[in-house]
């Protein structure tokens, strides 16, 4: 059963889950560039909670490390490499 709830920003939504993620509020922080702009929410979220923001950052990181990161799915991992290697960069190890 869904239950509405309202963000501090005053966004209302529903949610099935205790999840407190705003929709509304997650779509307006979706980049609409860089390899940031291709996961999915969970995805950025994952990285950008350690503070990655840039492929060399990323580039620190092993894919067994990034892929352990609460929602970090198996899907993004090829997307991230391919960002990586577009670049010249790939994880480490």
């Amino acid at each position: 059963m869904k239950k509405m709830k309202v963000c501090p920003n005053g966004h209302t939504y529903y949610k099935s889950t205790d999840c407190p993620t705003c929709p509304v509020c997650e779509a307006a922080r979706k980049p609409s560039e860089g390899f940031l702009s291709l996961l999915s929410a969970p995805a950025r979220r994952a990285l950008m909670s350690i503070g990655i923001t840039e492929l060399k950052q990323l580039s620190t990181y092993s894919e067994k490390e990034i892929l352990a990161l609460h929602g970090m799915g198996k899907t993004s991992i090829p997307l991230l490499k391919d960002a990586l290697s577009q670049v010249g960069l790939g994880f480490k190890g």
